[in-house]
């Protein structure tokens, strides 16, 4: 299997701020005085927060967002690490000449954020986040995005996520999927998508790649 390019979704596939998320939904819930169960917040998890908080106050949603990021990037530092063999692998990739970039719905300074606190930064040849994009993950056109900035063909484009979106995202633009069995929503949801590989552990892509 010739893959020359793997686009990687951030949040949950390679850096673990599952439990920031939580803690940023848990906060700003407690603020407005909401009250949802941390299984409902888990579903909370992967789309853009526009999209969340328009489906539960489209009144209030801009303040929501505010009230959200505020707490996220405060203890942001806290949380937040690489998943296991993520950066070994990521090198690894490079040093084959595979082309990678993020695509993700997270803003540029959160992804930056992140990608410093995770050590993961520099490694990346092109970023497609919230801000560089009108439709989101789902839509194809993130992929599409980071695909033409990395001169890549759809044919030889992999993208790994660990939700519904990346995957989804990723069909639509006619590329290669892969599912991670760490997905905070397990991995049988994803499953049912039919990706066309799961990954186990971040290892797996270096046989998906070759070698």
């Amino acid at each position: 299997m010739n893959i020359h390019t793997v686009l990687f979704d951030l949040d949950g596939t390679l850096i673990d701020t599952n439990e920031l998320i939580i803690a940023s939904f848990t906060h700003t819930f407690k603020h407005y005085e909401l009250n949802f169960t941390r299984e409902e917040i888990i579903e909370f998890n992967g789309p853009p927060l526009v999209e969340t908080f328009t489906n539960i106050d489209p009144d209030r949603v801009d303040e929501m967002i505010d009230v959200y990021r505020e707490h996220n990037l405060r203890v942001h530092d806290n949380y937040v690490e690489a998943f296991p063999y993520v950066l070994e692998t990521l090198k690894q990739l490079k040093e084959r000449d595979i082309k990678i970039g993020i695509v993700t719905t997270k803003m540029t300074d959160s992804v930056n954020r992140g990608l410093k606190i995770a050590k993961l930064e520099g490694l990346f040849d092109t970023m497609v986040t919230l801000d560089d994009v009108t439709h989101p993950k789902p839509h194809p056109e993130p992929v599409l995005k980071a695909m033409k900035a990395l001169d890549a063909k759809a044919s030889t484009t992999l993208i790994v996520g660990d939700n519904s979106h990346d995957i989804e995202s990723g069909q639509n633009a006619g590329v290669k999927t892969a599912g991670v069995a760490w997905s905070f929503k397990g991995r049988e949801r994803l499953q049912q998508l039919n990706p066309t590989y799961m990954l186990e552990d971040m290892r797996d892509l270096l046989k998906i790649v070759g070698g």
